[in-house]
């Protein structure tokens, strides 16, 4: 799916959207933490455990912290807000003169705290690697040779991971993600997609429209010096060999993305497309991140300009009374921005976002003489695992299938063998 990203195999995670159409991919812009030591394999649920569990020994089940209800859309007043200029001054230079005359120190408090983690409840049953199968060969169009490289499934998995998250993220995390990266190629594969791939010369690309993704020839020299991170992707691997998530019995959208703002998205509020394992859930540890919150500049007549409102009529009702020049009018379940109103015109905060060029859709805002300063809070979209909220549940106990359990409502496990050729029995 489109959207801004860094090269492969940065030290920094990725925003990717799985299978549906027009959303971007964003990282974070900060180095990853060091990782602890590596955590011991995953092993099948002992009987009385959830249909489809997996727990590492020795690891505490995972409970979801407390969510919070629907944001409440927040309209600025009193000192603070937004001044209203005479009609006179719209007659004589509209917006531009508003671009200019906008008065300093207009603070948005739209932003909600991220809720604290819930604590680790009891342990529960054991579980383990499914056994090992015949692999599916996937084809890879690599963008920048031209060229199509064709290897096992896990392989392809690994040069994956390896783009995607920073390697030195904990064991558990790497694992999430390794599950998640299978889980989308698995459903291209099953399905004959082929879609976003030039000429149709190969099942994915190389690039963050599908999944970015490390040539097996490239991997020893990505890792040059840090073997012991390359041994740690593969081991994330290996341990959860031939396994995806299933929903109804069909592989998931596995969707994610860097950085929450203490939430995750419902999937209607960013796609229009409700998708039940998609679901807003609380996501506090994203606070660790280096990325979590950040400011923005830009002029008045710049910020107009990218909005597209330089040179359009403003209605006298968005000067009236105690309206302000830029107001909240709704907030989405994840407590981003879902409506907004600025001179008089309505954009989702998705669209401010990409028109901006902003990490989030949740932000606040101030002038400061001739400029506009816009902090965001979290990075991508918001919809399926966030990256860091993902390391943050590692760090503290999780396993890969809390993680993957938290934020992907309802899932179960399934091997991926299994899937496909059920699938191409049923075609026969």
């Amino acid at each position: 799916m489109p959207g801004p990203s860094p090269r492969p195999g940065t030290d920094k995670p990725r925003q990717h959207l799985r299978a549906l159409p027009d959303a971007p991919a964003q990282p974070p812009q900060a180095a990853a933490p060091e990782a602890p030591e590596p955590r011991e394999a995953l092993r099948p649920a002992e009987p009385g455990a959830p249909a489809g569990a997996w727990q590492t020994p020795g690891r505490r089940p995972w409970a979801p912290p407390p969510s919070r209800g629907r944001g409440s859309a927040w309209r600025p007043q009193g000192p603070g807000s937004a001044r209203r200029l005479p009609p006179a001054l719209w007659a004589a230079g509209g917006l531009l003169a508003l671009a200019l005359l906008i008065p300093a120190l207009v603070v948005a408090t739209h932003h909600k705290p991220a809720p604290e983690p819930a604590p680790i409840p009891a342990p529960a049953a054991p579980a383990a690697v499914p056994q090992t199968a015949a692999q599916p060969q996937v084809s890879v169009y690599l963008n920048k040779t031209d060229k199509v490289e064709t290897l096992p499934l896990e392989d392809y998995v690994v040069g994956v991971v390896a783009a995607e998250m920073p390697a030195s993220f904990d064991l558990e995390a790497l694992k999430a993600q390794a599950v998640a990266a299978r889980t989308f190629i698995v459903r291209r594969l099953a399905d004959g997609d082929k879609s976003g791939v030039p000429g149709n010369a190969a099942d994915v690309t190389d690039t963050v429209n599908h999944q970015a993704y490390i040539a097996k020839d490239q991997l020893e020299n990505h890792f040059k010096g840090k073997t012991e991170q390359l041994a740690k992707v593969k081991r994330a691997v290996e341990e959860t060999r031939n396994t995806i998530m299933t929903y109804n019995g069909k592989p998931i959208t596995a969707s994610f993305f860097s950085t929450g703002n203490g939430y995750t998205e419902n999937s209607e509020d960013y796609w229009n497309q409700s998708i039940p394992y998609l679901r807003s859930v609380a996501s506090p540890w994203d606070k660790q991140a280096p990325g979590y919150e950040e400011t923005v500049k830009m002029t008045r007549i710049d910020f107009l300009t990218k909005l597209g409102l330089v040179g359009n009529p403003v209605p006298a009702s968005a000067m009236g009374g105690n309206q302000p020049f830029i107001q909240v009018l709704s907030s989405t379940t994840g407590h981003r921005i879902k409506e907004i109103e600025i001179g008089g015109s309505i954009f989702t905060g998705r669209e401010v976002r990409e028109k901006l060029g902003l990490r989030s859709s949740e932000f606040s805002w101030k002038t400061s003489g001739n400029d506009v300063l816009i902090t965001t809070y979290g990075y991508g979209h918001g919809v399926g695992m966030s990256q860091w909220g993902a390391e943050g549940m590692a760090k503290e106990g999780y396993t890969a299938t809390d993680i993957m359990r938290h934020y992907y409502t309802g899932v179960q496990f399934a091997k991926a063998t299994d899937y496909i050729n059920s699938k191409k029995k049923n075609e026969e």
